[in-house]
């Protein structure tokens, strides 16, 4: 841009011929005296090179969808609904709208200043779920805190299926007793059925197998009485690993982003209404990405009920039973070679049982329910380390 004006220059004010100039600055006389007939027509400035972009481009976004993009987003996130390009790219479908790749719809949220880089973040092409392959195969259960506009402290107790993500339950307790998850999970078996398995975390309301951290049977409370009377399996996950409920984790974010777009209620009767909208909302109008855009009532809907197997295993050949060696390990064929599970010597002799579910592999007690391991089988080697997170792996424990 400068090289072009010192060319011009020495021409119409150093006197230099344009076949002189050319040499001197190492260009063709031709471009010299394009650059003069530049100057002559609009000064200086007509020597900046102009800018390569087309006119037009045929691939690019029609500016109606650019703006419905952008809408969304804001409302999206007005409801305090998750607002990324593919939950963006679910609701141009459902309008019947031109739907854009999600990279395109990223590109024109951040082009628009509505994306906040977060390069930290893991892909999600990175993660692997254990998920069930049919409705009331496992449901997951736990509760979550929440203030009322007087300050005042709640909780809201949860059901989820694994399978569907449906929302079999959501209710407020100041706080949630073991009387109040029985009689919630009896009133969701009489609606739904009972499911084959329950998985918790290890809280006093869902079990007393490990209290005060000693792994000393006591006596069952009335929710672990009423899983083994309706023949349920109850799984609990290992102690400080939340992602074992991974699940239910993650739909607590998406009720705690709804509830703080809103007022805060005043007493848990007027709580419970919102609660009850979000349900109603969460079921069946939100489309899910993990359910290929359908909503948990839609999948939840979509295929047989698992149901509970009172005197035998599921007949399926995805679930055994095994006991841990005295080096802390099960083996199961897996790929036609056999795979070792590094469960850590602590756990030797322990009767469990593994639900396998292609390369995914639960490892529970038999005797507590307790998860002892997760893992992905690695089909390059023999021995299998623990997962430490989504689709990381640890060494056993110790």
């Amino acid at each position: 841009m400068v090289k072009n004006r010192v060319i011009v220059l020495s021409v119409i004010e150093g006197g230099l011929r344009p076949a002189d100039a050319a040499r001197r600055y190492g260009v063709s006389r031709r471009w010299v005296e394009i650059l003069l007939a530049r100057h002559r027509d609009g000064g200086l400035d007509a020597l900046d090179p102009g800018s390569r972009r087309p006119h037009s481009s045929p691939t690019a976004t029609d500016p109606p969808v650019v703006a419905r993009i952008i809408e969304l987003r804001r409302q999206l996130e007005q409801d305090g609904s998750d607002a990324g390009a593919e939950t963006i790219s679910m609701h141009l479908e459902r309008e019947g709208r031109p739907v854009p790749s999600r990279a395109t719809i990223h590109r024109i949220l951040r082009a628009n200043n509505l994306v906040i880089p977060q390069p930290q973040k893991r892909p999600r092409s990175s993660w692997h779920r254990f998920e069930a392959d049919q409705p009331n195969e496992m449901w997951q259960s736990d509760f979550t805190h929440w203030p009322l506009a007087t300050g005042a402290d709640v909780e809201i107790l949860d059901f989820l299926d694994d399978h569907s993500r449906f929302l079999l339950a959501l209710r407020v307790f100041t706080p949630v007793t073991g009387p109040d998850v029985t009689a919630t999970f009896l009133d969701l078996t009489g609606i739904y059925g009972p499911p084959a398995a329950m998985l918790t975390d290890n809280g006093m309301v869902f079990t007393t197998r490990f209290a005060q951290g000693r792994r000393v049977l006591k006596t069952l409370n009335s929710f672990e009485s009423t899983l083994a009377d309706l023949h349920v399996r109850q799984l609990n996950g290992a102690p400080n690993h939340p992602q074992t409920q991974g699940k239910i984790e993650r739909f607590h974010q998406t009720l705690k982003l709804w509830l703080s777009a809103r007022p805060h209620q005043p007493d848990t009767k007027a709580l419970q209404d919102q609660l009850d909208t979000f349900r109603t909302w969460y079921n069946t109008q939100r489309p899910h990405r993990a359910l290929r855009r359908r909503t948990p009532a839609e999948t939840y809907e979509a295929t047989p009920k698992a149901r509970p197997a009172p005197h035998s295993h599921p007949a399926s050949s995805t679930i055994r039973t095994d006991r841990v060696d005295g080096d802390g390990k099960v083996s199961l064929r897996h790929a036609g070679r056999m795979r070792h599970l590094g469960l850590g010597r602590a756990h030797k002799g322990t009767p469990v049982r593994l639900l396998i579910h292609g390369d995914d592999v639960l490892v529970a007690s038999l005797e507590t329910g307790e998860i002892l391991g997760e893992y992905i089988i690695d089909p390059t080697r023999g021995y299998q380390a623990k997962k430490k997170g989504p689709g990381e792996n640890q060494g056993p424990s110790s």
